[in-house]
């Protein structure tokens, strides 16, 4: 009797597949819309015009793309970014993205895009964008051997760079944070930190062999600026977009932009960035992808969504009445620098004021 019924849980019956299939459900990726290599393209003008730079716009793009889950709108974000002329200011000292770093940079941005959005959409988009890249000559160059794998030699000083990380982007509230996400579950804070933070969201030194190369690594501030694309394009998460926007004014504050970025340009397009403006500009870019793509599931997106209809509604709505705990250390954050503690506050504003 029990080996009859194990044959029978070797194949489903045609309604089962139906309904896993089902429409509804949105089981597929979503298809690249007919405008977005020409949305693309205005984004990078829009980078350039306000210099910004070219890395974070890519960021910006291929965060919200993985999030909508189109992975066709990936290969277009990579053809269309190689194919822009570089601009006559860009500095002489950072080296060109050559379409192999550029693969290598959206590959980068979709693994960390894991910590955000789940591994589903990663596996799916990470999948169909090698496989178009395999026309390319170069695309044997892209890097093969892991760098985050971690051994009995290395378990410490990862979950050491994984503790830094937290800090540095919720400091001076990140042992509070700790400690209310344990509440909410004793195991919650450890996977967190030890599971995202350390093994994926903190960079892995430099000198361990593997990975990708420099000019494709994130650092810091490009992660956060990955955390602020995924979780704005997923809708339904403020307080987290909240905390992490004020988690790139904390990477500026603490001056790890000048670290990451070898040019002066680059280091105040950051700068920019990191200001009203350019947290706007941020913002406002993924809402133009994610309306462009669209796609089903927690995203939610409509395409072309009417803007002047939605900006006449306040959400004033709370889940289920409260604000999180997120969100609390997030306006922590905000009282912190409208009272203009810390050395960068002023950075921040006074390269705004250069807008």
């Amino acid at each position: 009797m029990a080996e009859t019924k194990l044959k029978d849980l070797s194949s489903l019956r045609p309604s089962l597949k139906k309904l896993i299939n089902a429409p509804f459900a949105s089981p597929a990726t979503t298809p690249a819309p007919p405008q977005i290599r020409n949305l693309y393209q205005r984004l990078s003008r829009e980078a350039k015009s306000r210099k910004y730079g070219e890395r974070p716009w890519i960021t910006i793009a291929a965060a919200t793309t993985f999030t909508l889950n189109s992975p066709s709108s990936l290969s277009h974000l990579h053809s269309t970014s190689s194919s822009l002329t570089p601009h006559p200011t860009l500095p002489s000292l950072t080296p060109p993205l050559t379409p192999l770093l550029l693969a290598e940079l959206i590959r980068e941005v979709g693994l960390k895009c894991i910590s955000f959005n789940g591994i589903p959409r990663t596996i799916n988009c990470l999948n169909a964008f090698r496989s178009d890249l395999e026309v390319n000559p170069w695309s044997s160059s892209l890097s093969s051997v892991p760098s985050r794998t971690v051994t009995t030699s290395n378990i410490n000083n990862t979950i050491s760079r994984g503790n830094a990380l937290w800090k540095s982007i919720y400091t001076p509230h990140h042992g509070k944070l700790t400690q209310k996400l344990a509440l909410a579950h004793p195991d919650l804070p450890g996977y967190i930190l030890q599971g995202h933070y350390a093994m994926l969201l903190a960079d892995p030194p430099r000198h361990v062999e593997g990975g990708v190369p420099k000019q494709a690594r994130l650092g810091r501030c490009l992660t956060s600026l990955v955390a602020i694309a995924c979780l704005r394009a997923q809708r339904g998460v403020g307080p987290q977009v909240l905390s992490h926007v004020y988690g790139l004014r904390k990477a500026v504050e603490q001056g790890l932009h000048r670290e990451e970025f070898e040019d002066e340009e680059e280091r105040e397009g950051m700068e920019r960035l990191a200001g009203d403006e350019g947290c706007e500009w941020i913002l406002e870019s993924v809402d133009k992808v994610a309306r462009a793509i669209g796609g089903g599931g927690f995203a939610g997106w409509e395409r072309e969504v009417d803007q002047d209809q939605e900006d006449g509604v306040e959400d004033d709505t709370r889940l289920d009445g409260e604000v999180s705990e997120v969100g609390n250390v997030a306006k922590e954050m905000e009282e912190e620098l409208q009272g203009g503690t810390g050395s960068g506050s002023g950075r921040v504003r006074g390269r705004e004021s250069k807008l």
